[in-house]
């Protein structure tokens, strides 16, 4: 009995020892800072991105084509920043301010195209490169179909 207790007395202490340890290595965060890191980082992002749409359609482009080359312009360098490993230290930074949509997509996908290419262009790039990508492309796409398979029923029953 006395030995049972001795025995939960060190895993008492323990256990506090080891939530000591916890507590000292855990790094704290400051929400406040957090969010006005991502605010700045993705304000940026959205005034690059403002700024490209403007140039564009300084030069006689019209507003969709605008936009186009805009997507375009934020993708590319979305990846190229990823390839050169700029981005994910960006992403550290800003945090949730680096998922701006656009941006944020296009580093999902390169992102495990940098990672896994040791192993190859088609164990690692080929196999690897919608990891995270896959699913909202196979979703969207799904979801796509599934609206466009509605509408079309209403379109012959004549409710739309």
């Amino acid at each position: 009995m006395q030995k049972e207790k001795a025995t939960n007395e060190e895993k008492q202490a323990e256990q506090k020892a080891y939530n000591e340890y916890v507590k000292q290595v855990t790094p704290t965060h400051s929400l406040p800072k957090n969010m006005a890191k991502a605010f700045l980082l993705g304000g940026i992002i959205c005034i690059i991105g403002q700024w490209i749409l403007n140039y564009a359609i300084s030069l006689g482009l019209d507003k969709d084509t605008a936009g186009s080359w805009c997507s375009l312009a934020l993708v590319l360098t979305s990846v190229v920043l990823t390839g050169c490993n700029i981005y994910p230290k960006l992403a550290n930074f800003g945090g949730a301010g680096a998922l701006v949509p656009i941006t944020g997509f296009a580093n999902s996908v390169a992102a495990p195209c940098v990672e896994f290419k040791k192993e190859g262009q088609v164990f690692g790039i080929g196999c690897k490169v919608f990891t995270i990508a896959g699913p909202v492309i196979l979703f969207g796409i799904f979801t796509s179909w599934l609206l466009g398979l509605i509408y079309w029923i209403l379109t012959v029953l004549g409710i739309v």
